[in-house]
């Protein structure tokens, strides 16, 4: 008896983490595509649509997110942008029992779709999403209106605004996505982590001349990056061969961050004193100096 109600207060735990797991991730989500939606143009009702995302449709975006994907870049994934990713895992983990359905699409035609068939997938922000494999990875792009082509299928109203949607694309040779229009097609898609990488050895002669290059180029970053006793109090890990590092991949974004491309802006105006010193035209007070009461 006690084991089986441990076992239940287990479940439910487990089930309660996976619950907020969930939200958190839908909250994330919500919270980039409002960040979004304040400096890109869309078409009305995304921030609507938002408030109802399904954590399916939270799930693949928080995959893109996780695979480099930037704030900016998101308006062009939520108005059709053509997304590869050099990553099959994502084709599985993008198939939800409940909600996925397979899909007959012109994209990526080396690939076998018998083995590899497209997959659909409705939502509020999605609208319709398509993903499928690649030689290398896995594809995905949003559709404004779903289409139901298929051998035993009759055509639908939706088929004929698809069809509408593609005369949209050849003259203006922009993806129709849920959102707008976005000029990143699968002929120019967007990549994210793209597998570019290919290990090489260099010869003896080009290590040792690349060594002496690399610590010069420290020698003078630890000069001009600091102060000159700060340099010497705290130096920096000195390596056998500095080479070693080069082609190291840094974890995550690889150093860029959600807003590595953002613009920036200034949403508050500074404190009068700041206001004041900056903006008052003539001799600049010395670095460290505080205002005085009668400033204030």
């Amino acid at each position: 008896m006690a084991s089986g109600q441990g076992r239940r207060r287990r479940r439910r735990a487990e089930r309660a983490e996976r619950e907020r797991r969930t939200q958190e991730t839908r909250d994330r989500v919500r919270i980039l595509i409002q960040l979004t939606a304040q400096n890109g143009t869309y078409r009305k009702g995304l921030l609507a649509a938002a408030a109802g995302l399904s954590p399916q449709e939270a799930a693949i975006l928080a995959d893109l997110e996780g695979n480099g994907l930037q704030v900016p870049q998101l308006h062009d994934v939520l108005c059709g942008g053509h997304v590869l990713v050099d990553d099959p895992r994502l084709y599985e983990t993008w198939l939800f029992p409940e909600v996925s359905h397979r899909r007959i699409s012109s994209h990526h035609r080396d690939i076998d779709k018998t083995r590899y068939p497209d997959i659909g997938m409705r939502g509020l922000v999605v609208r319709e999403k398509l993903h499928g494999r690649t030689a290398t990875g896995t594809w995905l792009q949003l559709e404004k209106t779903p289409a139901a082509f298929g051998a035993r299928k009759l055509p639908t109203l939706d088929d004929v605004r698809h069809l509408m949607d593609y005369v949209v694309y050849r003259v203006t040779r922009s993806n129709v996505g849920p959102w707008g229009l976005s000029r990143v097609t699968e002929r120019r898609p967007m990549y994210l982590s793209p597998a570019v990488t290919a290990p090489t050895e260099l010869a003896p002669a080009v290590s040792r001349a690349l060594a002496v290059a690399l610590r010069r180029i420290e020698a003078d970053d630890d000069t001009t990056s600091a102060s000159a006793d700060l340099a010497v109090r705290f130096p920096p890990p000195e390596l056998a061969d500095p080479s070693d590092e080069l082609g190291e991949t840094l974890s995550d974004r690889a150093g860029r961050g959600l807003f590595g491309n953002s613009q920036v802006w200034i949403s508050e105006a500074p404190l009068p004193p700041a206001a004041r010193i900056l903006f008052t035209p003539g001799e600049q007070p010395p670095p460290g100096t505080r205002p005085t009461r009668e400033d204030r």
